[in-house]
């Protein structure tokens, strides 16, 4: 496995900082926000440490695939199925923490485009 100790998501997935775990596996983890845009706002991230979702689809496409059933699977338990799924990669579109991470956000009626 390969673990940032400096990386705040990767502390939260080894369970060295405290979060609103929603769903788990061996390979991810997904979180409530702390700061929630939408009814139904959590973070899905893989526990191995990717910068960002181009270097996760390379490095693991499997990964990456099971993020995404992760965040179908906390959509349908929390909410009624329906969700955006958010990368945000890159300081200049929002990435603030540079361990991938999706947005599962639901629960409302979203407009496009969105921003």
């Amino acid at each position: 496995m390969s673990q940032d100790p400096d990386c705040l998501f990767c502390r939260i997935a080894a369970g060295d900082i405290p979060a609103t775990v929603v769903a788990r596996t061996e390979r991810v983890v997904a979180f409530r926000d702390v700061a929630p845009q939408a009814p139904l706002h959590v973070l899905v991230v893989p526990v191995d440490h990717h910068r960002d979702v181009p270097a996760l689809a390379a490095a693991d496409p499997e990964l990456l695939a099971e993020v995404t059933r992760t965040a179908q699977q906390v959509a349908q338990e929390l909410g009624d199925g329906q969700f955006r799924f958010v990368f945000n990669t890159g300081a200049g579109v929002g990435q603030s923490v540079f361990h991938v991470h999706g947005h599962v956000l639901g629960g409302r009626p979203m407009g496009w485009p969105p921003g």
